[in-house]
């Protein structure tokens, strides 16, 4: 019988995850932040935080408690528990492998049990110390590897391709929204704005192209906060689909879990 598996994490790396283990057969349980803030959110199993049930692709995931754990799961979807300190491990279900999809880029706080797989995605993880198993997320030859001791490589600091992809918070307040992800834009044009209780402050587009992902209207950030997403591609079709980022990914969670079911 297959284990549980608990993704801390809701945000497109992490749903990109929990989509092809679910594919596979496994039980997949997110556990997320009350207040999520995943920027790609037509990808991102975190939105059922907010609306109740979200749908990624062909999957269905829906926020529930503990006590709806097992409903959920029987009727094929993806409990979304609002748990940040992963305290749902404490419960009497078996042995559960948890995948800490965060991208925190530091080490990790110790989980309340110890669990028989625990692993880690990206910087900040080391196998054989905090974790039983690290994958690569940084793009190349060993995106998607599964390392059993050590780490993977170090954080660059800049986001993959063009860096005037993401669009940052200028400033402190509230976001405003004037696009909706999948909108096309021209280059220059006005996304979104911060406001606060004095100033106005605009986010423009850097280039043609279509909205990637987009943080909730209303949301409070802060500066240098990553907000947005914007694709060149100018495609919208692809703002509803998993990243092939993320599918690799996947697979390495995925030879990891099996490897470790292989050797018991």
């Amino acid at each position: 019988m297959n284990p549980l598996i608990l993704i801390r994490g809701g945000g497109d790396l992490a749903s990109g995850v929990a989509l092809r283990l679910h594919h596979a057969g496994f039980k997949v349980v997110i556990a997320e932040l009350p207040r999520p803030l995943a920027v790609r959110r037509l990808v991102s199993f975190s939105e059922a935080v907010y609306a109740g049930q979200t749908t990624v692709e062909d999957a269905t995931a829906r926020l529930a408690t503990a006590d709806q754990l097992n409903v959920t799961l029987d009727a094929g979807e993806i409990p979304v528990l609002v748990d940040p300190k992963a305290e749902s491990l404490t419960m009497d279900r078996g042995a559960w492998i948890v995948v800490d999809a965060r991208l925190l880029k530091s080490p990790p706080a110790p989980l309340p049990i110890p669990v028989p797989l625990h692993i880690g995605l990206g910087p900040g993880f080391h196998a054989g110390r905090d974790c039983q198993a690290v994958i690569e997320t940084r793009r190349g030859h060993t995106l998607g590897r599964v390392y059993w001791s050590g780490t993977t490589s170090p954080d660059s600091g800049q986001p993959d391709g063009d860096p005037r992809r993401v669009l940052r918070a200028p400033s402190d307040g509230i976001l405003l929204v004037h696009k909706q992800i999948g909108e096309h834009f021209e280059e220059g044009e006005v996304i979104a704005e911060i406001v606060d209780r004095e100033t106005r402050t605009q986010v423009h587009s850097p280039f043609v192209g279509v909205l990637r992902g987009l943080l909730r209207n209303g949301m409070v950030v802060t500066r240098g906060l990553k907000i947005g997403d914007v694709d060149p591609r100018d495609d919208p079709s692809l703002c509803k689909l998993v990243s092939d980022k993320a599918l690799a990914v996947g697979g390495g969670v995925l030879e990891a879990v099996i490897t470790k079911q292989t050797t018991n």
